[in-house]
């Protein structure tokens, strides 16, 4: 089975790229998605709806999505497998752009929407330097000129990074995608699957409940206003 992770931001197209590669590859292909989201998504049902593939979706609430989706990503691996998977597809609710979801033995998949300003690719540094390929949406409504600059600062991020122009919407350009797809192995070893990526610091009060305002009352991971770097207090 191949496993796809697909990461961005919201709103940049990445269940539209999903249903692109779910129509490329139906009905010669059995295909399961999971869907993770913080409160509520609808993507999984429009998509079991659509294509009568199997899907899933797990809410993170108060915890990082991106964080979520690692916790379960062992289980999801066994039910695409009890499902006789070919593809099993991953799609990450994308609200944190300081963490990057990408594994070991999967495809990392990066949409990004051209629209969002030409200094999007710099907020997003940790999903871009550590996928396979980045997939920019929305080429149609910018012009050549600002689809040159972005390209070129996705570049400046990861120079290695396959990049592929498209309006995901009617499929253009993906054909590069489809291929990568095509040549991804298999995963081999579903124990030994890893974070590509080392997580950002989490550790803060701030996150378990803590409300009161100012450094002075909080513990772990604490900065203050002049000091650009953090430091850690214990309790």
């Amino acid at each position: 089975m191949k496993l796809l992770i697909i990461a961005g931001p919201p709103s940049a197209g990445k269940t539209t790229v999903a249903r692109q590669i779910i129509k490329q590859y139906l009905p010669d292909t059995r295909i399961c998605y999971l869907k993770i989201d913080v409160v509520r998504a609808f993507e999984d049902i429009e998509l079991a709806e659509e294509f009568h593939i199997p899907t899933k979706k797990v809410y993170s609430g108060d915890v990082c999505p991106d964080h979520v989706g690692i916790l379960v990503l062992s289980d999801a691996i066994t039910w695409a497998e009890q499902e006789k998977a070919d593809i099993l597809i991953v799609e990450s609710a994308g609200l944190c752009l300081r963490c990057s979801p990408f594994l070991t033995q999967s495809l990392g998949i990066v949409v990004v929407s051209a629209i969002a300003g030409i200094h999007t690719p710099f907020k997003m540094s940790a999903m871009l330097g550590l996928s396979d390929i980045a997939v920019v949406t929305h080429t149609d409504l910018i012009s050549q000129a600002e689809k040159e600059v972005f390209r070129e600062r996705i570049c400046e991020v990861n120079n290695s990074l396959d990049i592929i122009e498209t309006n995901a919407i009617q499929g253009t350009g993906l054909r590069y995608l489809f291929r990568a797809i095509e040549n991804q192995e298999p995963v081999q070893d579903p124990g030994s699957i890893t974070l590509l990526g080392a997580p950002p610091l989490g550790v803060c009060t701030i996150c378990v409940g803590k409300r009161e305002i100012g450094w002075q009352n909080h513990f772990g991971m604490i900065r203050s206003l002049d000091n650009p770097d953090f430091s850690f207090r214990g309790d």
